[in-house]
């Protein structure tokens, strides 16, 4: 039987707003990236990186928490002018902070 995959604890936050403004620059240009460079995607950013900012300051560590709390929030998200949704959103933050983290997003490896 395969094993469960361990969970993954981000550092405790010194800084959530530094952070979240990472967030917010990093996932913006992700998502200019990925199709073509869309106003909208300044506001997703945005919105991702405020919730993922208060979850932080909540003392939120654990990565799956807050992917499903970006996921559950970005929900409310009007989302008829991207090509985005909830779960890309969620999924971009999740291997973008595992990115950060040095963790291989392929296997859960350092």
């Amino acid at each position: 039987m395969a094993e469960p995959i361990a969970p993954i604890t981000l550092p405790p936050a010194t800084n959530p707003s530094q952070e979240g403004e990472w967030l917010q620059a990093t996932l913006h240009q992700w998502l200019d990236e990925q199709f073509i460079p869309e106003a909208v995607n300044r506001d997703i950013a945005h919105r991702a990186a405020q919730v993922f900012v208060r979850q932080r300051m909540e003392g939120e560590n654990d990565l799956g928490s807050l992917v499903m709390a970006i996921l559950t929030e970005m929900q409310a998200f009007d989302f008829s002018q991207s090509f985005f949704g909830e779960f890309a959103v969620a999924n971009a933050v999740s291997d973008l902070l595992l990115d950060s983290l040095g963790i291989d997003r392929c296997c859960g490896a350092s």
